[in-house]
């Protein structure tokens, strides 16, 4: 008997990739451009803890609420639609039977064939069968708000840790200069790693994401500039 040939795809990690990489890119763009900002203005060092740990601690309760008010939304509608699909088999099952086999015929399968395979996979979990193939809810994708929150914040709080470092250990009057070349690198590091994880082309990943995170920096430091102690 043949062994089965499992393939792992790429696509299998847009879901925690997307949301590992959106946290931490958002921790150190926000994070940095607020102390580089601040920074700008001619602000003691105390000043610029008090603003990065001010950002960081807003920033991630701002992405776990965010996060977990659509994730929940989207679990509401799952709960909905499978308690709907419920009934339905309740109430007759030989429809859902047809519906089932009109799914397989649309993907390909021969009228009789699709009939089997339905009659087969409704007899062991109906529910199961039709949340996979009517409704594309799998268990594997269904929606967790809590853990879709706790991942965010965490990993927005660990990309704003690397501007809060840069912030402790700059030489006082380069503070806005070591933050801002050490959130860039992070950045770079970053949008590297994300390209490597999801087979995209790493160059043209960096470039962006640097690009982005190095212009929220020169804005806000132009505005701290304008708007700061200056001497």
């Amino acid at each position: 008997m043949r062994s089965l040939h499992l393939e792992s795809h790429r696509n299998t990690r847009i879901g925690w990739l997307r949301a590992a990489v959106l946290g931490a890119n958002d921790g150190i763009v926000s994070v940095a451009s607020l102390v580089v900002g601040v920074a700008a203005g001619e602000a003691a060092r105390a000043h610029l803890l008090l603003t990065g740990v001010a950002g960081l601690v807003a920033g991630a309760m701002s992405m776990a609420a965010g996060e977990y008010v659509s994730v929940r939304s989207q679990a509401d509608t799952e709960a909905a639609d499978l308690a709907r699909e419920r009934r339905e088999l309740a109430a007759d099952p030989d429809r859902e039977l047809e519906e089932l086999t009109g799914i397989y015929v649309q993907r390909g399968l021969e009228p009789a064939l699709a009939s089997r395979v339905a009659e087969q996979l409704m007899a062991t979990d109906p529910l199961a069968v039709h949340a996979r193939d009517e409704l594309g809810i799998t268990e594997e994708l269904r929606a967790r708000p809590f853990q879709a929150a706790a991942a965010s914040a965490g990993s927005f709080a660990a990309g704003a840790v690397i501007p809060l470092v840069a912030t402790l250990v700059a030489p006082a009057g380069l503070q806005a200069t070591v933050i801002t070349a050490s959130s860039i690198v992070a950045l770079a590091g970053l949008g590297a790693l994300a390209a490597r994880a999801g087979g995209a082309p790493v160059v043209s990943s960096v470039v962006r994401v640097t690009a982005w995170g190095a212009g929220a920096m020169a804005v806000t430091a132009v505005v701290g500039r304008a708007f700061g102690a200056t001497p």
